[in-house]
């Protein structure tokens, strides 16, 4: 039996949520993601017109004459979240931990997914696999992906991003749209990412706080790190603790920026202190932008 501040909870999510994919992202949704997956149905022969490029050549060299791959767009895609629990998550100086903002966030995208009839599944990671939804289609399993994000107990509290990738890419094995969810506060990722979006159409969604970018002074603290259980003291008005603090943080963002540049991989970069909404608005400008040639293309065949 679900107790019954969780249901309140979760209840204000949706309702909350609902309203945003009715009012603003509507047609943004099926714009951007409707569609964008190719699905091979069969080979058939080759008809005058055909473009060259979707000859089959092993079944043209078994048969003797020319044959080309079929391909119909999907009707429904597979989003898959992929979503960073790790302790680092359980910050937030404004109005909200950082895993909350992530979890209403999914819930956004999630319920714009099964407005479209499009499944939604779930994978909540640390420095190992905590919990798995499987995709699926309709309103009660989005209340199910929501409350597993919101008041699932993770075990473990460091992050393992390849980990979980490698997880995703061994139960997902067709095209999946998929949002990886994290504040991507480790390394060691790059290659997996490389991976990934090969396969999948994966989009990053950074989780931030105001406070990991410019630590206030407020004198002599004990600090523990949230991942690892380690403790040190910091005097936080030392003007070298301040210089420190923000060049690696301004390190570590950098770094992430390169790597999802190199890759070509689309972000939406979302903080505890500000409304989520115009991120995700330039996002689905950005994408509708680059989508638009390529349904001129498509429908010029």
């Amino acid at each position: 039996m679900i107790p019954q501040e969780i249901l309140k909870k979760i209840r204000r999510i949706e309702i909350r949520t609902k309203r945003l994919v009715s009012d603003v992202f509507s047609g943004e949704y099926q714009s951007v993601f409707k569609g964008r997956g190719i699905e091979f149905t069969e080979v058939r022969e080759y008809l005058p017109g055909d473009d060259i490029r979707s000859i089959d050549w092993n079944v043209t060299a078994r048969m003797g004459h020319p044959y080309v791959k079929k391909y119909d767009e999907e009707r429904e895609l597979t989003i898959m979240f992929l979503v960073d629990a790790s302790a680092s998550g359980e910050f937030g100086t404004v109005s909200r931990f950082k895993s909350e903002l992530a979890a209403e966030l999914c819930a956004l995208l999630a319920f714009s997914a099964t407005r479209n009839n499009d499944r939604v599944g779930l994978i909540i990671f640390t420095d190992r696999i905590e919990k798995v939804v499987p995709p699926k289609k309709g309103r009660r399993h989005v209340l199910r992906v929501v409350r597993e994000l919101l008041y699932t107990e993770p075990s473990g509290r460091g992050t393992d991003i390849p980990e979980a990738i490698d997880y995703l890419s061994s139960v997902v094995r067709r095209h999946a749209v998929v949002f990886l969810v994290s504040d991507f506060l480790t390394g060691g990722y790059e290659r997996s990412l490389a991976v990934a979006n090969r396969r999948y159409d994966l989009i990053g969604i950074e989780i931030s706080d105001p406070k990991e970018h410019d630590f206030p002074a407020i004198g002599l603290v004990d600090i523990e790190d949230p991942e690892t259980g380690e403790r040190f003291a910091v005097d936080t008005t030392s003007r070298r603790f301040g210089e420190r603090f923000r060049e690696e943080t301004a390190r570590v963002a950098a770094e992430r920026e390169r790597i999802f540049t190199r890759l070509g991989i689309d972000s939406i970069a979302v903080s505890t202190d500000r409304p989520y909404v115009e991120p995700l608005e330039r996002f689905f400008r950005m994408r509708a932008r680059r989508a638009g040639p390529l349904v001129a293309a498509r429908g010029r065949r």
